[in-house]
């Protein structure tokens, strides 16, 4: 009799982490639907500035998870991500521009031009697939630094594609017959220029890319990866055809990237040989170092933190001690910049492995940092 009346003590007692569980759902479910509402309503309310610093931010978090899937997912090491970019940038301006200011152009429509630019970077990068199948580590690293020189001495010199050292006009996006230029659309009683207009635009291009690419990582193609990168003889002996995902995941990477390249070129509204050189490269594989290796929260998170602290320094520059207009005493924003978030990517790599996204993990209690492990 008391097992029996012990026992129903113990169903009427509530149980709490079933119930947390229960919660935990709804709760992810509110806070989305929160960030979406206050994302979709940033334009009606921010000035120009923090517009295009969260655009920056979403262009690189694009950049940032093609990069992740390759060597945070896959363990291979690329230096050469700004030349994808590159080709994307530069891909969109011939495919979309009508040659009236004396450069190539094909006159395609845009939204046709932005797609095409992203195949043509994936094509680039399937060109070199044979090699980066091949190679690992430091060995393919050195390889895609080549792509860098390559790269940079053709922007320079086929000036009739990309205007040489000057750059060339970007067309700006026409889609479902609204113009995103800087030609003010009334909403609401709020004027939207160009950079309001392509809010929406990168908000939608990056919650497209960060779903594909978590969807990648949480299939049998993310567990392959995972396979390769942890040990890639183990990898090949259950029947995972090693080179064949290398290739394929940087191609992939290579679209991702090009994606990126288009998105700031319309941000930009100019594309210059100069920014797409081997420090864009260095920034990605910081971005996905200090956010989280092989996680797309990861890739994000990091590509925030270093593509908004040097605007940041840049607009407060006048209110932060040691940080001042270049040739006035102190330290550039960009230097601080620089500084701060290679203390950042130190800091990442002795006292967080798995980056920013290991904290929320932790304090969620999940072993691992990235969702898709």
């Amino acid at each position: 009799m008391s097992e029996v009346l012990a026992r129903e003590e113990t169903a009427g007692e509530p149980r709490p982490t079933r119930r947390r569980a229960l919660r935990l759902p709804h709760g992810r479910v509110y806070a989305g639907a929160g960030c979406a509402v206050l994302l979709l309503g940033l334009p009606f309310y921010l000035e120009r500035f923090w517009l295009q610093a969260g655009l920056f931010a979403m262009a690189a978090a694009i950049g940032a998870i093609g990069i992740n899937l390759l060597t945070g997912a896959t363990g291979q090491l690329s230096m050469g991500h700004a030349f994808f970019l590159a080709v994307g940038a530069y891909g969109y301006c011939v495919f979309a521009a009508d040659g009236s200011d004396g450069l190539t152009g094909l006159g395609l429509p845009t939204w046709l031009a932005a797609v095409l630019a992203v195949g043509v970077s994936g094509v680039a990068g399937g060109l070199f697939s044979p090699i980066a199948g091949r190679l690992r580590g430091a060995y393919l690293g050195i390889a895609t630094l080549a792509l860098i020189f390559i790269g940079q001495h053709v922007l320079f010199n086929a000036r009739d594609l990309t205007g040489g050292f000057n750059g060339r006009d970007v067309p700006p996006l026409s889609l479902f017959g609204l113009t995103f230029d800087d030609r003010e659309t009334v909403v609401a009683a709020v004027p939207f220029g160009s950079a309001e207009k392509l809010w929406y635009v990168g908000l939608l291009l990056l919650l497209g890319g960060a779903l594909f690419a978590r969807g990648v990582l949480r299939g049998r193609p993310g567990r392959a990866l995972n396979a390769i990168r942890d040990h890639r003889i183990a990898a090949g002996v259950i029947g995972v055809p090693v080179a064949r995902f290398r290739a394929a995941v940087f191609v992939l990477s290579s679209m991702y990237a090009g994606l990126a390249g288009v998105l700031l070129a319309l941000i930009f509204q100019r594309t210059v040989p100069d920014y797409f050189g081997i420090t864009l490269s260095l920034d990605y594989l910081a971005m996905i170092v200090i956010g989280g290796l092989g996680s797309v929260a990861g890739a994000v998170v990091g590509a925030a933190f270093v593509s908004l602290l040097p605007q940041l320094l840049t607009h407060y520059s006048d209110a932060l001690p040691l940080v001042s207009d270049p040739g006035t005493g102190g330290i550039a924003p960009g230097e601080a910049a620089r500084y701060l978030y290679g203390a950042a990517v130190v800091a990442a790599v002795l006292f967080l492995p798995g980056g920013l996204v290991s904290v929320a993990a932790r304090r969620r209690g999940r072993p691992n940092p990235g969702e898709e492990r």
